[in-house]
């Protein structure tokens, strides 16, 4: 059940009326109560209501949010325009935003914050229900919360002196006398981290000994027996760690118009393992798609890739998350690139080249080395009949890619190594 703190905050509430589609209402007033007061248009709109079953909240466009990249909060308006604007491609989502801060002044006001390539993909994938946290979202009264923890355990403990509120606009406000009087009569005890670790060292090798005979089908490894001086290790805090986020391989393609994968086609290719040119397969404006894979060398479960074509928002992390990087050998793709040497660059990243079949590959893609697969696809005849030789193509491709994956360490999780994709 979620606390009232949550209930107050206006991105939990669009991240609820997202995960369990009940669509927001945009309104010209706090307390909308006809149809007139309700718009489409985001210019002119000055608040957004949420009606989720019994829970109905409003809140102005222009609140601040938790979501705050380098500490900077971004407004709600800007929240729900990126939300609206998930599957545009970036340069239309930069346009969209130029075009709305534009009709702004004369309606509702303000502005329209544009966030980067990388924040846009955080803030959708957390929005949607897919992650459950975000580096760029603050958590909800967290500083207050534990401040306010650290100054009840003190007062308990004895440790603290009479608790005084921050002065208010009155003055100084003391704490209720009746509250001190119950603070007075209560027992003094340990946190969680002393009473598990004691005040003692104890050794518990007697009870090894005695379980190793109950246990004689497991090997008993030698455990050597602490030494009295020492302490028993706390188990609290691994507790307490969170689980590390999930770290998504990354595919480049080729942005060259002369490719035969783009956008357009690759996703059928790589998963169904049909090849259909990209000027006749169902054109997309995303610059990024989604793919998921089980590769059971590496884990049970299926992976989820990321296909992109451009780096421009790139961030330097994300360069240990690519396994495979498309080309046409033309050398202007690597100048925005970790490595634009390509000899270089394919020694770390494997590579990969489709080309006609019957046909020689560039010379500039031999240019390039061992580090470049280069495989070929049928000829299209205007038909996806007869094209079982796709499918053995893509699992040449997806063995590579897993070649590589293997040897960076990949996991479920993540690249074991914080370091390169070896390509050979």
């Amino acid at each position: 059940m979620a606390s009232q703190a949550e209930l107050d905050d206006p991105l939990y509430n669009l991240r609820l009326a997202i995960t369990t589609s009940h669509p927001p209402i945009l309104a010209t007033d706090p307390d909308p109560t006809s149809a007139a007061q309700t718009v489409t248009d985001l210019s002119v709109a000055t608040h957004i209501s949420f009606n989720i079953e019994t829970h109905h909240k409003t809140f102005p466009l222009v609140a601040s949010t938790r979501f705050a990249p380098d500490d900077a909060p971004v407004s709600l308006r800007s929240i729900y325009f990126a939300w609206q604007n998930k599957d545009s491609s970036h340069p239309e989502y930069i346009a969209a935003v130029q075009h709305l801060n534009e009709e702004l002044p004369s309606g509702a006001g303000g502005s329209v914050q544009s966030l980067s390539f990388a924040l846009r993909i955080e803030l959708i994938a957390w929005l949607n229900g897919e992650t459950e946290s975000s580096e760029s979202i603050a958590a909800l009264d967290g500083a207050a919360a534990s401040a306010a923890a650290e100054a009840s355990a003190a007062i308990a403990s004895g440790k603290g002196g009479v608790p005084v509120l921050k002065p208010s606009a009155g003055g100084q406000k003391m704490m209720d006398a009746r509250l001190l009087q119950i603070y007075d009569g209560e027992r003094k005890m340990g946190d969680h981290n002393s009473v598990l670790r004691g005040t003692k060292p104890m050794d518990f090798s007697s009870y090894r000994k005695i379980a190793s005979t109950f246990l004689r089908s497991r090997p008993t490894p030698s455990i050597p027996t602490a030494p009295s001086h020492s302490h028993a290790t706390p188990l609290v805090s691994n507790l307490q760690k969170k689980p590390a986020r999930r770290l998504e391989p990354i595919i480049l393609l080729s942005p060259s118009a002369s490719s035969l994968l783009r956008m357009s086609n690759i996703k059928s290719f790589l998963d169904t393992g049909v090849f259909i040119p990209p000027n006749t397969a169902d054109t997309t404006s995303s610059n990024l798609l989604h793919l998921n894979r089980k590769i059971p060398s590496i884990s049970n479960h299926d992976i989820r890739f990321i296909l992109v074509d451009s780096t421009s928002n790139f961030k330097p992390p994300y360069w240990a998350r690519v396994v495979a990087i498309f080309t046409t050998g033309q050398t202007w793709q690597f100048k925005s690139y970790k490595y634009p040497n390509p000899s270089e660059l394919f020694s770390h990243y494997p590579g990969i080249y489709v080309g006609w079949q019957g046909e020689e590959p560039p010379e500039q893609v031999e240019a390039l080395g061992r580090g470049v697969l280069s495989v070929k696809v049928d000829k299209w005849t205007g038909s996806e009949k007869g094209r079982w030789r796709d499918r053995e193509v893509v699992e040449t491709i997806w063995a590579r890619i897993e070649e590589g994956m293997r040897r960076g360490g990949w996991s479920r999780d993540g690249p074991g190594m914080a370091g390169t994709v070896p390509g050979r």
